[in-house]
C-alpha cells in the first residue's frame, strides 16, 4: 500500500476498538470519498480495512453542520441491513463513539463497481437497478415488522439536521411560491414512521458486487419514512439522463425497474400509499439538486437547471400520485 501513517487519533479509536495493537502504526491513505467523512484505507493485521470519520461541518461551500454522532447510527444501520439481506453492507469490524469513527471491511474497487460511475458511462441495467429496489425493500420489510428496531434510531434531529433541512427547508427559500408543498412534504416524511430508512440511497453510495449491490454511507440512518429512501434513489436516476443523456432511456428503464421490484416487496403497507408519498418527494428531491444546499455537481449550466426547475415546480403545484407519472413528464420535457 502506497501511503503514510494513520493520524493518531485514528490508530486511538482502532485502539479502542480492538483493532490495532498498542505500538502498531499501520501504513494507511486517504481515500476519495463523500462531502460528510474522512475515509481512509488502512492496512492492519487482519487484512485492509476502510476507516470512516465522521465531520462536524461538511465539506460544501453552504454552512452545513452535522452531529458526528451519526456515525454509531450507522453502524447499527449496517448491522441491520446485514441481518436482513447477507452482504447488502459491507461487514462492520468496530466503531467509536468518542471519535465518531467505524471501522469496516475494505471491498476493493475490482471487484465492486461503483454505480454512480457504471452510470455515467452509460452502462445502466434495468436488472441491476431491480435488485438494488428488491434489496432496499427487503431491509425495509425486516425492519419494519421487528419492534426493537425503532429504540435504536432516535435520530430525528440528525435526518432533519442534513436532509430535510439542506435538500427541502433550504429549497423553499429559492423558491416561496412552491414552500407551502415543500414544507408539506418535510411534515409527511416526519408523520410516517414505518421503516429504517439509510437516508442516501444514492449511486454514490451503491456499489455493484459479485453477488449483487453493497449499499454504503448510512449516515443518515432513521427510523421513518421508506419512501424517502425510495424517491431519494429515483431521483438520482431522473438526474443522470442530463450527465449522460445518450443513456437516458436506459436510465428510465432502470428506474421502471427499480420501483416495480421495490413495490413488488412491500409488505408492512398498501404499495400505493408508499409509492403515493415517493411520488409527491421526488419533484421536491428534484428541484432541490439545483436549488437546495447540495447541488449535484454535473448540472452547472442554468438550461439543465431550468429543466429541472420546470419538471419539479409543475409537479409541486399538482402532485401525482404514480412514480411512473413522474417519469413520465421528465420524458416529456427532454424528448424521449
Amino acid at each position: 500500500m502506497n501511503g503514510g501513517t494513520l493520524p493518531e487519533d485514528l490508530m486511538a479509536a482502532l485502539r479502542r476498538m480492538g483493532l490495532l495493537g498498542a505500538s502498531a502504526e499501520p501504513q494507511a491513505r486517504p481515500l476519495e470519498g463523500g462531502v460528510s467523512s474522512d475515509i481512509w484505507l488502512v492496512a492492519l493485521k487482519s487484512g485492509p480495512a476502510c476507516v470512516k470519520r465522521a465531520l462536524p461541518k461538511l465539506k460544501v461551500a453552504a454552512d452545513w453542520q452535522a452531529p458526528v454522532s451519526r456515525n454509531l447510527y450507522e453502524a447499527r444501520w449496517m448491522r441491520r441491513a446485514n441481518a436482513a439481506v447477507p452482504g447488502a453492507a459491507p461487514a462492520l469490524l468496530g466503531q467509536d463513539d468518542a471519535s465518531g469513527t467505524l471501522a469496516m471491511e475494505y471491498l476493493p474497487p475490482r471487484n465492486y463497481h461503483l454505480w454512480k460511475s457504471e452510470l455515467h458511462q452509460g452502462r445502466a441495467i434495468p436488472d441491476f437497478a431491480a435488485q438494488v429496489g428488491r434489496n432496499l425493500a427487503l431491509i425495509h420489510g425486516a425492519t419494519a415488522a421487528d419492534p426493537t428496531v425503532a429504540p435504536d434510531f432516535p435520530t430525528e434531529g440528525i435526518f432533519y439536521a442534513i436532509r430535510l433541512e439542506p435538500y427541502l427547508a433550504a429549497t423553499a427559500l429559492r423558491h416561496p411560491d412552491r414552500a407551502d408543498a415543500l414544507h408539506a412534504l418535510i411534515a409527511t416524511t416526519q408523520a410516517n414512521k414505518r421503516a429504517l430508512v439509510h437516508g442516501d440511497v444514492s449511486p454514490k453510495n451503491i456499489l455493484a458486487g459479485p453477488s449483487g449491490p453493497v449499499f454504503l454511507d448510512a449516515e443518515c440512518a432513521w427510523w421513518g419514512d421508506p419512501a424517502f429512501d425510495v424517491a431519494f434513489c429515483l431521483n438520482h436516476l431522473l438526474l443522470k439522463c442530463l450527465w449522460t443523456p445518450s443513456a437516458a432511456p436506459r436510465f428510465l428503464a432502470c428506474f421502471a425497474d427499480f420501483a416495480a421490484a421495490y413495490l413488488a416487496c412491500v409488505t408492512w403497507e398498501p404499495p400505493a400509499e408508499v409509492e403515493r408519498r415517493a411520488a409527491h418527494l421526488l419533484p421536491g428531491l428534484f428541484l432541490a439538486r439545483v436549488d437546495g444546499k447540495s447541488p449535484v455537481e454535473y448540472i452547472t449550466g442554468e438550461a439543465g437547471k431550468d429543466r429541472v426547475r420546470r419538471v419539479a415546480r409543475a409537479l409541486l403545484a399538482e402532485p401525482v400520485a404514480a412514480v411512473a407519472d413522474v417519469a413520465a413528464a421528465w420524458r416529456e420535457e427532454l424528448g424521449q
